[in-house]
């Protein structure tokens, strides 16, 4: 596969709420995008703040603008500050050194597109972009 359906977008969205809600999660948002780092779709539950959608669509651009999940970027803050903070100004829609953000791989471990979770913690937000992922028959970038 090549490519991320619309289907499948909306089924990691539909799944990575599920899993907030069985976790009892603050309101999340989720942006899925194709390889290129154009919307496929993205959906803020009811309550979640005004700018959760820039949050998800900042993890999933920085993750497939750099090659790495948005929690690897978070680690290389650490390491190069400076590096993380240049570059953001020049990434359209931004780069969010936290975790939930996930690029999504073909069977050749090529990137087909990102998704990105916001809402509660990061780790909790990870925890809904893999249950999404695994919903929608997807396979994460390791």
């Amino acid at each position: 596969m090549s490519r991320i359906s619309l289907d499948q977008a909306n089924r990691m969205i539909e799944a990575a709420f599920a899993k907030g809600n069985e976790l009892g999660l603050k309101p999340l948002c989720v942006a899925v995008l194709d390889a290129g780092g154009h919307l496929i779709a993205l959906q803020r539950q009811d309550g979640a703040s005004i700018l959760r959608p820039q949050v998800a669509t900042g993890k999933a651009a920085g993750a497939l603008a750099l090659g790495m999940s948005s929690r690897r970027i978070g680690e290389v803050v650490a390491e190069r500050p400076a590096f993380i903070a240049s570059i953001g100004m020049v990434a359209p829609q931004g780069i969010v050194p936290a975790a939930g953000g996930v690029i999504l791989v073909d069977s050749d471990g090529l990137p087909i597109g990102a998704i990105g979770t916001t809402g509660d913690t990061s780790d909790n937000d990870e925890l809904c972009t893999m249950a999404g992922i695994a919903a929608a028959g997807l396979t994460p970038q390791s």
